[in-house]
C-alpha cells in the first residue's frame, strides 16, 4: 500500500475548511489544515506536504503572498488557491492553480488536485523510465549478439 499524500488546506473560515478535509480524507488523502497563514507556514516549514490547497483573501496575510513565501521554501510543492471572486485571479499569480469557488465542481477540483500530485512525483517516475529504457535496448542487443 502507497503512503497517502498529504494536503495542506488554509481557509479562515471554519466551515470551509471542515467541508474541504472531509472531502478529501473520503478520498484517501492526509490533511493538514490551518485557520491563518501563520499556522500553514508552521506546518509546510515542517515539510512533508505534497499540495496545498489555499483561499485567497485571508486576515493578516492573502494566499498570494502564503503562496509566495511556500515556494521560496518548496518551489517543487504544488498550490492551488482558490477565491469566491474570479475578479481576484490576478492577486492569484503565485499559484500553479486558481479555481474560482461555486464555479467548479468538488469533483473538478479533486481532479485537479489529483493531476497536480502526479505531476509533482512525474518527472522522477518518467526520468526511472527513461534509465530502463536505455539499459533495456542494451540487454536486447548482447543476448542478439551472444545468440549470433
Amino acid at each position: 500500500m502507497r503512503p497517502r499524500k498529504t494536503i495542506l488546506c488554509v481557509d479562515d473560515n471554519e466551515q470551509a475548511l471542515s467541508v474541504r478535509k472531509f472531502m478529501l480524507e473520503t478520498r484517501g488523502y492526509r490533511v493538514l489544515t490551518a485557520h491563518t497563514a501563520v499556522g500553514a507556514l508552521e506546518i509546510f516549514a515542517a515539510g512533508n506536504v505534497d499540495l496545498v490547497l489555499s483561499d485567497l483573501i485571508m486576515p493578516q496575510m492573502d494566499g498570494n503572498e502564503l503562496v509566495r513565501r511556500m515556494k521560496s521554501i518548496a518551489p517543487e510543492v504544488p498550490t492551488i488557491i482558490l477565491s469566491g471572486s474570479v475578479k481576484n485571479f490576478e492577486r492569484a499569480s503565485s499559484a500553479d492553480a486558481f479555481l474560482p469557488k461555486g464555479a467548479c465542481t468538488p469533483l473538478e477540483v479533486l481532479e485537479r488536485i489529483r493531476v497536480m500530485i502526479a505531476r509533482k512525483r512525474g518527472p522522477r517516475k518518467a526520468q526511472h523510465r527513461d534509465n530502463e529504457i536505455a539499459v533495456l535496448p542494451a540487454m536486447t542487443h548482447d543476448a542478439v549478439t551472444a545468440a549470433g
